[in-house]
């Protein structure tokens, strides 16, 4: 018996088992095929080559043989040269497509995986149990938006730590997004709109109870005073432009963008780290050039080809995305508003007035009709005013 023979596997042994029958005449070869699954033609190919081979007949004759297809030592040797000096904490998946992009190097990513493994680079990682998933997709592209902020060093160390203002389209996962310095109503109105002037009004978004996408106690005391609904800013926004807001009660609750958050602080951080991202104004370049290429590979197409995002056309964006606070009118003509004080120069008739933020830090004082002239007081003219 060859040496090959102890490292049969169990069909080896079945198989060259029934052959042997077929040789004593125990069984025809028609038996046989039908015994073990093959062709009658496959059957008495076996028989053949046991006949002249003996019992090592039944092995594949292509054991022990190095494929055509596998790499040199040399080129597995620049390969993984290449992955340890730029890409050594990429995963095998992004690290092939990055190779192939980059590089000009075709390989399979199991290939890799197995020669990181190999040298010690990676570790054996048992997969986790496949996510249920409990909650349908919506059916339309538009119909809900889920809206996080995501806190992380992008920029690993070579410029500000920024948050992420991130929108996924719950039918489609596609992706929209802009870097903040910080998670604010500020950067929340901002990335709103450049996601509307993008693809249109959603019918939903999908928030958690963060202060800026929920009224806190504040809101409620302003709202008593001012006899209004009790409203965030970012719930006001989407009020007056038709957006209905739902306020998730626990991360699990948004997973599709914590799911994504997590992609992102892999995929995009290096893919900023091969740009030399180093400032706000450059990750925002780097984040479009990536979505781009991000969407065209998972999105989805959702059930159904309707796109349910509305056109703004008829709406007047910048009047809704703004901050607006109620404010009384003093005796003297003057408002107090963010402990500082305005002297408003037109005459009034009313009691209270609506002083309303742009964007773009401008800031305007309303009545019910028209928007009033005014001038800041200087510090030394005033006292200190309460808000």
């Amino acid at each position: 018996m060859g040496k090959d023979i102890l490292r049969m596997s169990q069909k080896e042994l079945v198989r060259l088992h029934v052959i042997k029958k077929v040789l004593e005449k125990g069984i025809s070869q028609k038996e046989a095929s039908i015994r073990l699954g093959l062709s009658e033609r496959q059957v008495r190919r076996h028989v053949k080559r046991i006949r002249q081979e003996g019992d090592e007949g039944i092995l594949h004759a292509g054991r022990g043989k190095i494929s055509w297809k596998k790499i040199c030592e040399n080129e597995r040797y620049k390969i993984i040269s290449v992955y340890r000096k730029r890409y050594w904490d990429f995963g095998p998946t992004l690290a092939v497509e990055k190779l192939e992009e980059n590089e000009d190097v075709k390989i399979s990513k199991e290939t890799l995986r197995q020669w990181l493994i190999e040298e010690g680079i990676r570790s054996k990682q048992r997969k986790r149990a496949k996510h249920r998933q409990r909650r349908e997709r919506k059916k339309h592209f538009g119909d809900m938006v889920q809206i996080d902020g995501s806190h992380h060093d992008w920029l690993e160390g070579r410029g500000p730590r920024l948050v992420l203002m991130g929108y996924i389209d719950d039918a489609t996962n596609k992706v929209h997004g802009h870097f903040y310095e910080y998670e604010g109503t500020i950067p929340a109105i901002d990335s709103l709109e450049r996601y509307i002037r993008r693809n249109g009004i959603p019918g939903s978004v999908y928030v958690d109870q963060h202060s800026t996408y929920k009224s806190q106690d504040r809101d409620r005391w302003r709202a008593i005073t001012f006899g209004e609904e009790c409203l965030s800013q970012f719930e006001r926004v989407c009020k007056e432009i038709g957006i209905a807001v739902i306020h998730a009660n626990s991360p699990q609750a948004k997973g599709r963008v914590e799911r994504l958050f997590r992609t992102l602080q892999d995929r995009l951080v290096k893919e900023l780290r091969l740009q030399g991202a180093s400032t706000q104004e450059e990750a925002n370049k780097g984040l479009q050039k990536y979505l781009y290429q991000h969407n065209q590979k998972f999105s989805v197409e959702a059930y159904s080809k309707i796109d349910m995002h509305r056109k703004i056309k008829g709406i007047k964006l910048s009047e809704a995305l703004c901050l607006k606070t109620k404010r009384r009118v003093r005796n003297d003509f003057t408002i107090a508003h963010n402990h500082n004080l305005y002297q408003i120069k037109a005459y009034t008739p009313d009691i209270n007035v609506e002083v309303r933020e742009r964007i773009n830090g401008r800031m305007e004082i309303w009545d019910k009709r028209k928007s009033l002239k005014y001038k800041k007081i200087a510090p030394q003219n005033r006292v200190k005013a309460l808000t």
